[in-house]
């Protein structure tokens, strides 16, 4: 990804910056979704297609996966492992909500549509994270 891309999409050009900024939105989004299925797994499950306790499991680690990754980019310069780190759950959670909705999954036609929008969400913030955390690594 071109550094000008990455710095229009940051709105900064400081490649440390680019880093904790999409730490924090990843963290923001991941941290709304879980929330969302601990408040709301019944009504939530039952649009989507998806068990409401495995919604509430799910929601309870993303709200904790989000805030460790908001913490990470509290950091004044989070390290390259701990970007690293978020960058390959990220892919894991791609690559397993995929599966999922292959192999074990029967959601609704709304629940599949946004399975898949959240895997390429999360990929997204993985594309974005590693190429910043190269951008400020000399």
């Amino acid at each position: 990804m071109s550094q000008a891309l990455l710095a229009g999409l940051a709105r900064t050009t400081q490649p440390r910056s680019m880093v904790r900024r999409f730490l924090a939105l990843d963290a923001v989004v991941t941290g709304a979704n879980g929330l969302a299925y601990v408040a709301a797994p019944g009504p939530l499950g039952e649009f989507l297609g998806v068990d409401r306790g495995l919604l509430f499991e799910l929601g309870l680690f993303l709200t904790a996966y989000a805030a460790g990754v908001a913490w990470l980019a509290s950091r004044p310069r989070p390290s390259a492992l701990g970007v690293k780190t978020v960058v390959d759950a990220n892919l894991l959670w791609t690559v397993l909500s995929v599966v999922a909705l292959v192999a074990w999954l029967e959601p609704t036609t709304a629940g599949a549509v946004w399975t898949l929008l959240q895997a390429g969400t999360v990929a997204g913030f993985a594309g974005l994270q590693w190429s910043a955390l190269r951008a400020a690594t000399p």
